[in-house]
């Protein structure tokens, strides 16, 4: 199944869109928002150009779209100022699927240049902001235009569920789990891989024509810490999403069939599959590659709450989609989900990992 076309039918945004605006997913981004930083600025002294251009890939609609931005000016007229540079023009594009609400962002567009004005006693740095609506499983800028990439946990959407997770009459072979799970056959498990692989590569091979020569990409994705694909980390949350739609099912509230039909387009990968995928594709050198999780302090008092209300934002479109539920299971639903991330994390904590990494475009 295509997410886009998905997305397409159900109306929603795509799985970035929520992500990136969550609360849980936005202090991980200000956890390695020095990074960022420190890529933009040693980029930025590179350059030959006073135009700046700037993708961000999974951009959303949020505040957060508008925050990167501001980041982006503030840290380059920083290093201006120290280094005694004139201020560049940026260039910024801002890329989600075609469904993102992009319209929301230009509408504050007005608000945002005035406040950036107004910070600066009147003077207004010379920006163009664009909207590039389309997967990034592919081309979306011309060749060469590119000096900063910038990517916050979208990359670990998958372009589609793997077609290899359904036999020939269109049946799932994972039945009962939703992602790779102790009890998936090892064919799960090499259909997400390889549909990883695919889609990673296809991602670096678009981006390496897009950026550079000496481009930088900043990428923030959710991945596991060794070799097991089953851990407790990302896959814990998505056996605990595939346990509390069990319940719902058992309850009445939705068809089982159509469970046993329902796989997401996720994929956590490891810093060693990262780290071939880059070796393998070959236009970019892997400057860092640093890896971190939210601990169990940081999701606050709520600890169930919180990644609750972050996994109902990114799922509940393909949830009610695919199930045909309405509101009142949807809040059921995610109830029964917060408890349970309540009871586990009281038993043993559960550690997301999330990866930054910095690749320069050789």
């Amino acid at each position: 199944m295509d997410v886009e076309k998905l997305f397409h039918m159900t109306g929603g945004a795509g799985p970035s869109s929520y992500a990136k605006n969550s609360s849980l997913q936005k202090k991980a981004s200000d956890m390695v928002k020095n990074v960022t930083i420190e890529t933009l600025q040693q980029l930025y002294l590179e350059i030959t150009t006073k135009t700046l251009c700037i993708a961000d890939l999974g951009c959303s609609s949020g505040s957060n779209t508008l925050a990167m931005i501001k980041d982006v000016v503030e840290t380059v007229e920083g290093t201006c100022r120290k280094f005694m540079l004139s201020d560049p023009e940026f260039h910024v594009y801002l890329n989600d699927l075609s469904t993102n609400d992009f319209n929301s962002i230009f509408k504050a567009l007005p608000d945002f240049v005035r406040e950036l004005r107004e910070e600066r006693s009147g003077g207004s740095p010379h920006i163009y902001i664009g909207g590039y609506p389309g997967s990034f499983y592919g081309r979306l800028f011309p060749s060469n235009s590119l000096h900063l990439i910038y990517s916050s946990y979208s990359v670990h959407w998958l372009s589609k569920v793997p077609p290899a997770l359904y036999n020939d009459h269109g049946d799932s072979i994972n039945k009962g789990s939703i992602y790779i799970s102790e009890s998936s056959p090892p064919r799960v498990l090499h259909a997400y891989f390889n549909q990883f692989q695919e889609d990673f590569s296809t991602f670096l091979r678009s981006r390496s024509e897009e950026l550079v020569v000496g481009g930088r990409m900043v990428l923030i994705l959710l991945g596991r810490a060794g070799p097991d694909h089953v851990d407790r980390g990302n896959s814990f949350f998505w056996e605990l999403l595939s346990r509390s739609l069990a319940i719902l099912a058992s309850q009445g509230e939705i068809e089982k069939e159509k469970l046993e039909s329902y796989d997401v387009n996720f994929y956590a990968p490891s810093k060693d599959e990262i780290e071939e995928e880059v070796r393998r594709e070959g236009s970019f050198k892997l400057d860092q590659l640093q890896m971190f999780h939210i601990k169990k302090e940081d999701y606050g008092d709520r600890h169930g709450y919180a990644v609750a209300a972050t996994v109902r934002a990114i799922q509940e479109s393909m949830i009610r989609h695919h199930f045909g539920v309405g509101e009142g299971s949807l809040d059921s639903l995610f109830e029964i989900y917060g408890r349970m991330v309540d009871e586990e994390m009281g038993k043993e904590e559960i550690k997301p990992w999330t990866f930054v990494l910095v690749l320069r475009k050789l």
